[in-house]
């Protein structure tokens, strides 16, 4: 009888989370390609012959991983229970008008830039601040959505994906130089 009692353990199907993170991104209106162009702005004038589907590839590969899939399921969500006036006060006020000394936004984006190393954060830094293409649109407060974690999200998105291609373009031309791939990454 003990075993017909047992719980079945619990597990996540990576699948589905994986999906979900890009329906929402889709659903709130950001296409990975929005998110490359970022990538492209922040990498061009260190890579001039990097392509458009390199950035998408890399974009594509920072959304594979479960910590960033975590951290847009996470914001996505409560920027969408802001915008239904979900929240408790004061964190209601906070999020619907992006409170500027309102940061656990930005902490959550930490967790994505950080997944590829520290050049992320001077990446991400810089186009949060240049707040260029989809990111100036994430930010219109005009239209009365709500993109207090969003844009953040994709800044870091941009800029994690732009640190994975620094990455591998060092270990590049460490194997043109050294000939080994010993180093190369596996991601």
């Amino acid at each position: 009888m003990a075993e017909m009692d047992a719980k079945i353990p619990y597990s996540l199907n990576s699948k589905k989370v994986a999906e979900a993170t890009r329906s929402l991104l889709k659903e709130r209106g950001v296409k990975v390609e929005e998110i490359a162009e970022l990538v492209m702005i922040l990498q061009k004038k260190y890579y001039p012959n990097l392509t458009m589907e390199e950035c998408i590839q890399n974009v594509d590969a920072v959304l594979s991983k479960r910590e960033v899939q975590n951290a847009v399921l996470t914001g996505i969500q409560l920027d969408k229970l802001a915008e239904e006036g979900k929240l408790i006060s004061p964190l209601q006020e906070m999020l619907a008008n992006d409170e500027g000394l309102y940061g656990v936004d930005e902490v959550l984006a930490f967790s994505i830039v950080n997944v590829y190393g520290s050049i992320g954060f001077t990446n991400y830094g810089y186009i949060d601040k240049l707040k260029p293409g989809v990111l100036e649109r994430l930010n219109d407060k005009t239209d009365g959505d709500v993109h207090t974690f969003l844009d953040d999200i994709v800044g870091a998105v941009a800029a994690a994906a732009s640190s994975r291609i620094a990455h591998r373009k060092q270990a590049e031309r460490e194997l043109e130089l050294y000939g080994t791939t010993e180093e190369l990454p596996k991601d």
